[in-house]
């Protein structure tokens, strides 16, 4: 039997979907930013498992819904009722998901207990109460490195009081003091570079951590809020190599 004849007409038929999934993104690009101009820069855009229904993807990580004209735009989350998942919500896991060695450690400061041989990452605020309870905790595990990004985004004061214990000639130290004994920072000294701060908050907003404490494991696992160290050691114990 040849076979080449219905390799061919194969080849056209995805031929044509594939003009024609390029010509309805292209109508997408043109009428949305020309209707909504807050959409002017489009990432990404996806079919969705729903025919006739567009994935918009904008400012890296913010998901939005619309039809092959861009006619109406849909905000939430898209729920398979079938499935019972959220399909939104596990896209936004894929698209905040963290690399560990990707991270910059050279905007935390370390934190070595032990062997180190575990290692963590932590976005912390220093006016989070929350956190403040975590770092106790935190205090009964052993071999482990932490990396701990001063993340201040709690007000002006979170701020400032990052910028000292940044800035301070021992910056871990000044951390717990800090948090574990109400030991406020020095002033930060004139000139000190903390940039990295800046730098802090915008690496979060791109991953969506959105409240102190989140902890990233080595393994790129995300733990949001103040777990205790059974509740962290558990996680450590599971990560893998």
């Amino acid at each position: 039997m040849n076979t080449k004849p219905c390799k061919a007409l194969l080849g056209g038929v995805l031929a044509l979907l594939g003009a024609s999934a390029m010509a309805q993104e292209a109508v997408i690009r043109k009428n949305l930013p020309e209707r909504l101009p807050q959409l002017k820069t489009i990432d990404e855009i996806t079919k969705t498992g729903i025919p006739g229904l567009f994935e918009i993807r904008v400012n890296g990580s913010d998901i939005f819904y619309t039809d092959s004209q861009a006619n109406y735009l849909i905000m939430g989350n898209l729920i398979d009722t079938q499935a019972k998942r959220n399909l939104t919500e596990e896209r936004l896991e894929k698209l905040s998901a963290v690399k560990f060695d990707d991270l910059p450690f050279k905007d935390a400061f370390t934190i070595v207990r032990g062997t180190g041989k575990r290692k963590l990452a932590v976005f912390e605020d220093p006016n989070c109460g929350y956190c403040k309870r975590f770092e106790r905790d935190l205090q009964k595990l052993d071999n482990v490195t932490v990396y701990m990004f001063l993340y201040p985004i709690l007000g002006p004061d979170s701020a400032e009081r990052s910028k000292a214990i940044w800035c301070a000639k021992e910056p871990a130290k000044a951390w717990q003091d800090w948090m574990l004994r109400d030991k406020q920072p020095s002033s930060a000294a004139a000139g000190c570079d903390s940039t990295a701060l800046a730098r802090n908050v915008d690496l979060g907003r791109n991953y969506r951590i959105n409240g102190t404490p989140t902890i990233i494991l080595s393994n790129g696992q995300r733990i949001p809020g103040a777990v205790d160290d059974k509740q962290l050691e558990k996680a450590l114990a599971e990560v893998k190599g």
